[in-house]
């Protein structure tokens, strides 16, 4: 768990407190994307003049970038990570820190990832995402004036992730009863509260403003500490994260990946039998997209994808893991499109 959070209106400035308060002493290094080094990255190594510290920009998450980035972390002798951007960097962050056995913090620049607080991470391979273990922040700095300025995309991503939590939580108490996996009921509730967060919210957040960052970075914090709980990401990745990397695999960089997962959790609950409309008509009101057209990607490519998603970690048994038959596949696409 998190030792320290700090959310809200200009709290970048409290960083340096924040780093002296977890007590941890020697090299710090901050990890950034391209652009995001050149503006959030360049505020963050001011703040930190005072201290020992070093940059490196982060790429695509691969095994390779995790290896070279470990070997800079080794080769200055870093002692705290600082992850300052979206899901890709904080993911790549917590991931050196897991592996290196070093401590880091999630300074997060969208609010399109649930990453930000959770063991989790998933880096990219020829076959697809692979999930794997990683240390949680040891503090987080989010924001609201830094993510609100971020592309509404990011943030309606995001949204439409915490609103797959429905279906994830359906997906696990499906698999309790067909195989006995075992279920955590607090973390269960905690995920299932920031998707009701999010439905309930739908209005405000579609303004996009830091109001809207506050209370989407809620419900990703929540969602990450359910997924911490759990001791797996099972709280918010069920049938609608499969089909999304599935997708991934099938229609690479058409999707971002919040986006797939908010089609994928409108179709999974239309295959569960439940109120697949509530879900589809919150994703609209913020704008998030709801059918194939709007991804960028035929009807055919996502009959695909709820086909052979079963593929996808098949040890994680979903709705999707059952007999779904071609019919009833292609009847769920066009449900997308039904008034």
């Amino acid at each position: 768990m998190p030792r320290d959070v700090a959310a809200g209106h200009d709290v970048l400035k409290q960083l340096p407190i924040i780093v002296d308060d977890l007590g941890i002493s020697g090299n710090l290094l901050v990890l950034s994307g391209g652009h995001t080094m050149k503006t959030v990255g360049k505020k963050v190594l001011a703040l930190l003049k005072d201290k020992i510290v070093y940059s490196l920009e982060v790429g695509e998450i691969t095994y390779d970038e995790i290896e070279r980035v470990e070997g800079y972390a080794k080769s200055i002798d870093a002692a705290l990570l600082i992850g300052v951007g979206g899901g890709r960097v904080i993911d790549t962050a917590k991931i050196v820190s897991y592996n290196l056995d070093i401590q880091f913090i999630s300074v997060p620049t969208a609010a399109s990832h649930d990453g930000i607080a959770s063991s989790r991470a998933s880096i990219s391979t020829d076959d697809g995402s692979v999930s794997v273990s990683a240390h949680p922040p040891l503090a987080i700095v989010a924001d609201t004036g830094i993510l609100s300025q971020a592309p509404r995309r990011l943030m309606a991503a995001g949204y439409a992730d915490m609103v797959a939590n429905y279906t994830a939580i359906m997906d696990w108490e499906l698999s309790k009863n067909k195989t006995g996996e075992k279920i955590s009921e607090y973390a269960e509730t905690l995920s299932m509260i920031t998707a009701e967060l999010m439905v309930d919210s739908a209005e405000k957040i579609k303004k996009f403003d830091e109001n809207a960052a506050w209370i989407v970075m809620k419900a990703l914090f929540a969602s990450g500490i359910a997924m911490s709980i759990a001791g797996s990401s099972r709280p918010a990745s069920g049938g609608e994260h499969k089909f999304a990397h599935m997708l991934e695999k099938l229609a690479p960089k058409k999707a971002l990946h919040g986006e797939a997962c908010g089609v994928g959790a409108i179709i999974s609950m239309y295959l569960h039998g439940g109120d697949w409309k509530k879900i589809r008509s919150s994703l609209k009101i913020i704008g998030a997209p709801t059918t194939p057209k709007e991804l960028g990607i035929s009807d055919e490519v996502i009959v695909e994808a709820i086909m052979r998603a079963r593929e996808i970690r098949p040890e994680r048994y979903t709705i999707f893991d059952e007999d779904i038959s071609l019919k009833t596949a292609q009847t769920a696409v066009a449900k997308l499109y039904e008034e």
